[in-house]
């Protein structure tokens, strides 16, 4: 799912755990929307109630890896020793959505085809309705949630969280580049996990997930300090006063993705495993797997839900059969679109366009 690494530089990708990391959360992102939409969800539940409600309700925490690592890789990024190291924003900002942006319209026009497709004969709450001219510009603007309109796909909300926590990043590195911007960060995590990520309904902005995004910018310049104990001290003191006003369960794993990817850099011995080719694979297609699963997934549920509507082993295999085509989907968007290397980047383009 992780989108934030394609807007950042080869190296940083390659960093200890981070694909892993981000392939791990992405086959829960998918699982979990698969347990959450359904119908084939619904028939499996009746066999396998405790399975398919853990995945639906606990499944989204994964987007705590996301945001952690996102923060980890801006900070690696934007400030790597401490200090801005960027000279244009707006050019930062724009080459973030542009990464952000080209592979998620791609996907919800794919979205909203498969839609169409099925709706006449799916009839469930997750198909989305016909679009409207101003639901696809705000898609298109990253704004579809601060407008109010409907999301066109299951997870799109989180690109455009991605997106503001990016702007937000480079704007306080802006205003103190010298350094003592992370007095800044400090403050803003602050204010996120003691205050706005308790309120219901905040969480269409990005200030309402700063303090994991500030936790994995913490573990980055932890990981890179001759005593990293100041940062572990301050992001474990932060998020257990956030847990003592009010426990959510999302901090912690937060703040055990921020630990571990301290660990990992600083000479963790577990990287041999987190090296494996297929969970380095997955993590670099990941952001196109999040952003593809939603239409494979409709359009395996209507297939199934057609064929064979009650039948438990048809809607389990179905299952199974829906996160493959999407990981396969997945690496499609990716080679096409999303790559360095697509075949469209060889072509004479607007500058815009041009990575």
């Amino acid at each position: 799912m992780e989108p934030t690494a394609a807007a950042l530089t080869p190296s940083a990708q390659r960093l200890h755990g981070i694909d892993a990391l981000k392939a791990l959360g992405c086959v829960l992102i998918v699982w979990h929307h698969l347990a959450f939409y359904g119908p084939m969800s619904d028939v499996v539940h009746t066999a396998l109630p405790g399975l398919i409600d853990w995945l639906s309700r606990y499944g989204r925490m994964a987007v705590q890896v996301f945001l952690v690592v996102g923060g980890f890789l801006a900070a690696g990024s934007l400030a790597p020793q401490g200090k801005a190291v960027f000279r244009e924003p707006w050019r930062l900002i724009l080459r973030r959505y542009r990464r952000l942006a080209l592979p998620l319209m791609v996907a919800v026009l794919i979205t909203v085809l498969i839609a169409a497709v099925v709706r006449p004969w799916l009839a469930h709450h997750s198909v989305p309705e016909a679009p409207t001219f101003l639901q696809l510009l705000a898609h298109l603007l990253l704004l579809q949630d601060l407008l109010g309109q409907p999301a066109l796909s299951a997870g799109i909300w989180y690109v455009a969280i991605d997106f503001q926590l990016f702007v937000m990043s480079v704007a306080l590195l802006t205003l103190l580049p010298d350094g003592r911007h992370r007095w800044l960060v400090l403050a803003l995590a602050a204010a996120a996990l003691l205050v706005v990520n308790r309120r219901v309904g905040m969480d269409i902005n990005g200030l309402y997930f700063f303090g994991s995004y500030a936790l994995g910018m913490m573990a980055w310049w932890a990981s890179r300090d001759e005593r990293p104990a100041g940062w572990l001290l301050t992001a474990a003191l932060l998020v257990g006063l956030a847990l003592a006003l009010d426990f959510r369960g999302r901090l912690l794993v937060a703040l055990g993705v921020a630990l571990a990817l301290v660990r990992l850099q600083r000479g963790g011995t577990a990287r041999r495993w987190l090296q494996t080719p297929w969970l380095l694979g997955l993590g670099q297609i990941s952001y196109s797997v999040f952003l593809i699963h939603f239409p494979v997934c409709l359009l395996v549920n209507a297939m199934v839900s057609q064929l064979w509507p009650a039948q438990l082993a048809a809607n389990s295999l179905g299952l199974v059969a829906a996160f493959l085509l999407s990981l396969l989907a997945g690496r499609g968007l990716y080679l096409s679109v999303e790559s360095p290397a697509a075949p469209w980047r060889r072509m004479r383009s607007p500058a815009f366009l041009r990575s």
